[in-house]
């Protein structure tokens, strides 16, 4: 079950991870909106990268969720 929550935590981490970069992205470089998340939430440019940030600390959950000892509780 440790391993199922693992890489369901870690996929919906690499979705919220990529489109906060897409977005940041998309918005500070070409002025336009990609992705979905801009149809969800309206955020200013910077804060994608807070979207982003969040992403990666939930694919690093997901991965110590996943590799950890059997006997261990993961808090």
């Amino acid at each position: 079950m440790r391993t199922t929550i693992g890489y369901t935590i870690e996929s919906i981490g690499y979705v919220v991870g990529a489109q906060g970069l897409i977005s940041f992205g998309s918005q500070a470089f070409f002025g336009t909106e990609w992705g979905w998340m801009h149809k969800v939430v309206g955020l200013p440019t910077s804060a994608y990268l807070g979207v982003f940030a969040v992403g990666l600390v939930l694919v690093a959950i997901g991965v110590r969720t996943r590799k950890g000892p059997a006997g261990r509780k993961v808090a």
